[in-house]
């Protein structure tokens, strides 16, 4: 599919851009997405750098999973549809995109991550209400045999230059977990969940923050 950019500089420019992507298929996609290196560009006139985000259908048959990711300026007309594609997940913006292939690549429960994001966001927003702050998942620490000992949640926004980072007990993750699996649909859980969309932002949009 071809797209157009348009630069600053005025200068408009014609690029290809995949549709759909198979993350088996591709040696080094996944880590393009990772390190937002994925699906870059830059204006053959004055050589500034383009990132902009075109509708996409990901398939990862080796984890079971599908997901149609939406650009961020899709977001309001994704909560007006009336119909959401029958066994996919949707993702909004390249970054969530990145976040939740790094969840399912750490072999995590999404569900419980975007609970452990609304809590250190409530904490965040009773701190600092003024500040728009958002919530990532960036890994999970471990100690020297390996074992898991925590998630480690950045969160972005407290100040401009600097990333807050979160070091939640493995334990607390482990807790939601068997909480979401116990109880899917209670308020905390269902409210994570719009139709194929599971993220905090839906907490953030229903004034949950």
């Amino acid at each position: 599919m071809k797209e157009k950019i348009s630069c600053p500089c005025g200068n408009v420019f014609t690029v290809d851009v995949d549709e759909k992507i198979d993350l088996d298929a591709v040696p080094g996609l996944l880590d393009q997405i990772m390190d937002g290196t994925f699906l870059n560009f830059t204006c053959s006139n004055c050589g500034k750098k383009h990132k902009p985000e075109f509708p996409l259908a990901v398939t990862w048959e080796a984890r079971k999973l599908r997901m149609e990711v939406l650009p961020e300026l899709s977001r309001g007309e994704f909560f007006r549809r009336k119909k959401d594609a029958p066994h996919t997940e949707t993702i909004i913006g390249y970054p969530e995109l990145a976040d939740r292939l790094a969840v399912i690549r750490d072999g995590l429960e999404p569900m419980a991550i975007e609970a452990l994001k609304y809590y250190m966001l409530v904490r965040a927003d009773e701190a600092y209400p003024d500040l728009k702050i958002s919530a990532w998942y960036h890994g999970i620490g471990a100690d020297e045999a390996g074992n898991p000992q925590c998630v480690e949640i950045h969160l972005h926004g407290i100040k401009a230059d600097e990333v807050g980072v979160s070091r939640i007990p493995w334990e607390l993750y482990e807790k939601n977990c068997a909480e979401y699996k116990k109880n899917p649909r209670s308020k905390l859980f269902g409210s994570l969940r719009r139709g194929t969309y599971l993220s905090v932002n839906n907490m953030i949009r229903m004034g949950g923050l």
